[in-house]
C-alpha cells in the first residue's frame, strides 16, 4: 500500500488510521501542492487533489473513503462498525458527514483567506463559511454531551474511523484559527484525540 500525502492535508486521515491499525505501508511525502510540485501526480490522480492512495491496481482519492476502505478491508479490527452492528448507521452518518458538512466550508475558509492571491482573496466569503462550520458543530458537541473523558467517541462507546475522520475536521480547524470558538465538549474531544499514540506516530512521520 502507498498513500500519497501532504503535511495535515486530509491525508492525514488515512495515515492516522494506517498507523492505528498497525498496517505496513509506504508514505510519499510531498509539497502542497502536488500537482505543481509532485512530478507526474497527475497522471496517478487526475483531479490533483490529496490524499491518493493505492492497494494493488486500486487507486483512491477520498479521505474518508480510504479510511472506510481499510476498515473493512483488513478486518478484524476495532476500527469499523458492521452492518449487523446497531450503531451502523450512525457510524455512516458521521464518516459522510465529516467532509460535506464539516471539512467542506473550512475549506472555502482556507481559500479564501490563504491559498487565493491577495487580490482574489475573499474575507467575507471566509467568515461567512466559518460561521456555518462552527453552527454545524453543534452535532459534535451534543453528540458528547455527558460523557467522561474515557469514553469521548462518537459511536459504539468506542475508538472508531467515524472519530478519525471527525477528529480529523476539528484539528484543521486549528491552523485556520477556528478552534476558538469550540464548545467545551468539542475541545475536550479533540485533545483526547490528539494525545493517541496513533494520531502522533501519524504525524511523526510528515515531512516538514
Amino acid at each position: 500500500m502507498q498513500l500519497y500525502h501532504c503535511a495535515d492535508a486530509r491525508s492525514l486521515r488515512p495515515l492516522w488510521a494506517l498507523e492505528e491499525m498497525g498496517l505496513d505501508y509506504e508514505l510519499i511525502n510531498m509539497q502542497f501542492p502536488p500537482r505543481s510540485t509532485y512530478p507526474g501526480y497527475l497522471d496517478l490522480n487526475p483531479l490533483g487533489t490529496v490524499p491518493t492512495f493505492v492497494d494493488g491496481d486500486l487507486v483512491m482519492t477520498e479521505s474518508s473513503g480510504i479510511c472506510h476502505y481499510l476498515a473493512d478491508k483488513y478486518a478484524p479490527n476495532d476500527l469499523g462498525v458492521r452492518p449487523d452492528q446497531a450503531a451502523y448507521g450512525e457510524y455512516l452518518n458521521w464518516l459522510y458527514r465529516s467532509d460535506a458538512t464539516l471539512t467542506f466550508p473550512q475549506t472555502l475558509v482556507l481559500r479564501y483567506t490563504r491559498l487565493e492571491p491577495e487580490e482574489r482573496r475573499q474575507p467575507q466569503v471566509a467568515k461567512d463559511y466559518a460561521i456555518w462550520y462552527h453552527a454545524r458543530l453543534r452535532c459534535v458537541e451534543l453528540a458528547l454531551n455527558g460523557k467522561e473523558d474515557d469514553n469521548l467517541f462518537l459511536v459504539d462507546d468506542r475508538f472508531t474511523i467515524a472519530d478519525i475522520a471527525i477528529g480529523y475536521a476539528l484539528f484543521l480547524g486549528i491552523s485556520l484559527g477556528l478552534n476558538e470558538r469550540y464548545k467545551p465538549n468539542t475541545k475536550r474531544y479533540l485533545e483526547s484525540l490528539m494525545q493517541r499514540d496513533g494520531f502522533i506516530r501519524a504525524r511523526s512521520k510528515q515531512a516538514p
